[in-house]
């Protein structure tokens, strides 16, 4: 269940009352643990996936009712701007034109404290550059920053030294988003896991090329002398794209990386490790090996792989936190003997998805009867339709094969039946997506690959989150023994 799913005031899910009324529900339901999607402020397309920071928080989701409760917002300013009219849907555009401006109100009457402070200290390894990097986005227009003016694009020392006197109370404003965003953010996460809720987070395998990861460490990606990718990430063309999927993200100089035992990818996890009770690494294959496509391209039909580092990065963080990483591995795709080697020796366990699994045409890895213990099962993902979606936008063929093996009986119905195979396979973790419970269609959907509009925007109806629905979950989750202990 996404943040941005969640129903409150103000045009998208946020950090407020609704979060906890839906961690009392999952408490309800007997659940464990709570799935969502990358928090970080959203860039290019509004996936959480591209993100200006792999390490700030995303200010649309730092709730204006808890404002005003500080004094921060009247309710009056608050109900003044235009966050979109459709309850069902985000509207990105009016938040991107309205949210800030809101929240500088906030900040002008904001007076730092010890906590405030406090804050800046801990997180001036990442906060400072981005803090800077978003004040020199808004000097330029929103401008990506390699096509800023060349010596804040280099970063000529005296150039930083000017722009950090220059734009000083913008950065302080983005400082102060990212105190209360990450404020917010602890006191719900300390609320879930008083209730027994681990949050499960999200890192992206890779970051957007324009933002403070990249800006701030240009020496750790494959880029060319004035800053431009040498090469960009995607997936090659496969039986769902023809031509492939185009990212368009820089790819890592993993030579580099291990000069310094991946001090850059250390320094991610800790962060993810601090803010999660486990993470969710996505595009797991990418680290045995890698598709990279010529910069410029358009589209990912000429690419290559190219070796990744393998069990050298896990085995450094096993060094640096311990053998039993809470990590997940999205391993989804098409995996060679070295990927599933990889996934093998690294003990994390991977993941099934049922949507997958009826393929008519070949036995199925993700079918629930070929699952060993250490892996996670979902009916679908974010980036899957829902299930009746899938019913109906899947093969014929597939769909019956699906409705055999899961034996779908018109009372019970495809949603719950699939929901039931996956709550009773062997899987260590089942996770099961909220629109499923419901029995949406398609247009619950959240996200459609490689396809721009219409995605992430899916909110749900406040009154769907209920005791009568809380409890089938937790009848269901206690027949096939997963109760929360």
């Amino acid at each position: 269940m996404p943040i941005f799913s969640l129903s409150s005031s103000g045009g998208i899910g946020t950090l407020g009352k609704e979060a906890y009324r839906f961690v009392d529900f999952l408490e309800k339901s007997g659940q464990s643990w709570w799935q969502i999607l990358p928090i970080n402020p959203t860039n290019y397309g509004d996936s959480p996936y591209q993100s200006f920071s792999s390490y700030a928080g995303n200010p649309y989701f730092i709730d204006p009712e808890l404002l005003i409760e500080e004094k921060l917002l009247t309710r009056k300013e608050f109900e003044s701007y235009d966050f979109g009219d459709d309850e069902k849907k985000v509207d990105y555009g009016k938040l991107y034109q309205n949210r800030l401006p809101m929240l500088k109100k906030a900040y002008d009457r904001f007076v730092p404290n010890k906590a405030y402070t406090d804050f800046c200290k801990k997180n001036e390894h990442w906060l400072d550059e981005y803090a800077l990097f978003m004040a020199l986005k808004n000097a330029n227009d929103d401008a990506d920053w390699y096509s800023w003016d060349e010596g804040i694009r280099l970063r000529n020392k005296k150039a930083i030294e000017k722009a950090k006197a220059d734009y000083s109370d913008t950065i302080d404003f983005y400082k102060f988003i990212q105190f209360k965003f990450y404020e917010q953010w602890f006191k719900l996460k300390l609320y879930a896991n008083e209730k027994g809720i681990g949050i499960i987070g999200d890192i992206p395998i890779y970051v957007a090329n324009d933002s403070a990861d990249v800006w701030g460490n240009t020496d750790q990606f494959m880029l060319e002398s004035d800053l431009t990718p040498k090469m960009v990430a995607g997936c090659p063309p496969d039986a769902f794209s023809e031509d492939g999927q185009l990212w368009g993200t820089p790819l890592y100089d993993w030579d580099r990386m291990k000069e310094d035992g991946y001090r850059w990818w250390k320094n991610r996890l800790a962060h993810a490790l601090n803010i999660y009770d486990k993470v969710r690494i996505d595009h797991f294959r990418g680290f045995e090996s890698f598709y990279a496509i010529p910069y410029g391209s358009k589209d990912a039909k000429n690419g290559k792989w190219l070796k990744g580092p393998d069990m050298n990065l896990f085995n450094e963080f096993k060094k640096e936190f311990g053998d039993n990483l809470p990590i997940i591995a999205e391993d989804l795709g098409f995996l060679t003997e070295e990927v599933l080697e990889l996934l093998s020796n690294s003990g994390f366990p991977g993941m099934k998805v049922l949507q997958f699994a009826f393929d008519s045409r070949e036995d199925s890895d993700y079918l629930p009867h070929n699952y060993n213990r250490n892996c996670v099962v979902y009916t679908g993902t974010h980036d899957n339709d829902t299930i009746i979606g899938w019913t109906s936008s899947a093969s014929p063929d597939d769909v019956e094969m699906a409705r055999k093996y899961l034996h779908v009986t018109h009372d019970e119905g495809f949603n719950w039946a699939m929901m039931r195979a996956a709550l009773s396979s062997v899987a260590d973790t089942c996770i099961l997506m909220m629109h499923d419970f419901m029995g949406l269609g398609s247009e619950a959907r959240i996200n459609t690959p490689s396809t721009l509009g219409n995605n992430w925007q899916w909110r749900i109806d406040a009154s769907c989150i209920n005791d009568w629905l809380a409890g089938i979950i937790k009848e269901n989750t206690e027949i096939y023994g997963r109760k929360r202990i």
